[in-house]
């Protein structure tokens, strides 16, 4: 029989409640969102270094040294004297060699050679790094719920760059090309930069809970994560003609500005035939498609920007406006590689500033959807 209650018992006498149990949210698996989170940076600064170490290997006409492709045994280099003179004769019958580079001694083939194994060498790391990381947190089960199909995902597209890179260098290896199709650079690139993007995303999302992501996508402003979706698209647009103007050495062929030859339009744009070659060959249709791309892109980063700066969210207009400054900073970068003929290191310096502003547009369109708790002090 329960006990009886006293008529003037005190409040404070009661027996605590337990606190009430979390949401279905976190009742799933949560696994290890702090250690994945550290894997895909590391993942994310070896890529960043594979896209600037790729640049170099193009503009130090590097990427047709290695005339085969071998995923396991092409780790190694060449060993002995032999070794080396077995690889420069392969590179001697490819048209690269016999048309432009027939002046080349062994030691000029080493310098080149070491640049695409290294590039090569890197892509190797890279997937290691993350077959590693994906299998040891499977098998311990730490990956959080719903988060596998997204980090297979990394690997697959790993793997498919890395054919893709092989389909880009065949292309020079025969005929008479000189370089590797631009078309196929271009793709190659982006699909770099695509990678690069889905484990910048990732990592956002895991520095913050599964509840936190769903409260702050509450607060979203949906019109600032449109905009911000379309400067994503043009951005990577203006980096696949960026690739074009890489692959043929465009950026070389007018260095006036914001002229070209004197005139707005290069001169004799549509001399190639088929026609569709001049929009992937011609050095001045290139360069001008990248060049008014560069000013569209300026003209709308400005629009979102202005847009952002109503945002009622400190944290999403500082990310924004951090993409206003890194877009100036890359035109000017841009200028200027035309004006001293796309010196090595501006043009790289050039290519790593689309990496940088690639990052900071994705930060602030993750900003405008998931935005940052603040109070009336500021974001927390």
């Amino acid at each position: 029989m329960a006990e009886k209650r006293k008529l003037f018992e005190e409040v404070g006498a009661a027996p605590s409640k337990a606190a009430p149990a979390g949401g279905m949210i976190d009742r799933g698996r949560g696994g290890a969102r702090g250690a994945i989170r550290i894997w895909l940076m590391v993942l994310f600064a070896l890529v960043a270094v594979m896209i600037a170490v790729g640049g170099l290997t193009r503009l130090t006409d590097s990427g047709l040294s290695i005339t085969e492709w071998k995923p396991l045994t092409g780790a190694l280099p060449p060993m002995n004297a032999a070794d080396w003179q077995a690889e420069f004769e392969l590179y001697q019958q490819i048209p690269e060699f016999q048309l432009q580079n027939n002046q080349m001694d062994l030691a000029a083939f080493q310098s080149i050679y070491w640049w695409e194994w290294g590039h090569r060498q890197l892509g190797r790391v890279i997937g290691l790094v993350w077959a590693v990381g994906f299998l040891g947190f499977l098998a311990a089960r730490k990956i959080p719920a719903g988060w596998t199909g997204r980090l297979l995902l990394l690997g697959a597209l790993g793997g498919l760059q890395g054919a893709v890179g092989w389909w880009m260098v065949s292309s020079g290896l025969g005929g008479e090309m000189l370089d590797v199709a631009s078309y196929r650079l271009a793709i190659h690139l982006g699909l770099a930069f695509v990678i690069f993007g889905f484990i910048a995303w990732d990592i956002f999302l895991l520095g913050r809970s599964e509840r936190a992501l769903m409260q702050a996508r509450r607060l979203r402003e949906a019109k600032l994560f449109s905009m911000g979706t379309g400067l994503m698209h043009f951005a990577f647009l203006q980096i696949l003609l960026g690739a074009l103007v890489a692959g043929i050495d465009a950026g070389r062929s007018y260095t006036d500005w914001p002229l070209m030859a004197g005139g707005i339009f290069p001169p004799q744009p549509f001399d190639l035939v088929p026609l569709w070659r001049n929009f992937f060959e011609d050095p001045g249709l290139v360069q001008f498609m990248h060049r008014i791309a560069g000013y569209l892109l300026f003209v709308f980063g400005i629009v979102v920007w202005l847009r952002a700066r109503r945002s009622p969210n400190r944290d999403t207009r500082f990310r924004f406006n951090a993409v206003m400054a890194m877009l100036c900073v890359q035109v000017v970068l841009g200028i200027l590689t035309v004006l001293y003929i796309a010196p090595l290191h501006l043009a790289i310096t050039h290519q790593v500033g689309a990496v940088v502003l690639w990052v900071l547009i994705l930060r602030a369109r993750f900003g405008a959807q998931f935005p940052t708790e603040q109070s009336i002090r500021g974001p927390r």
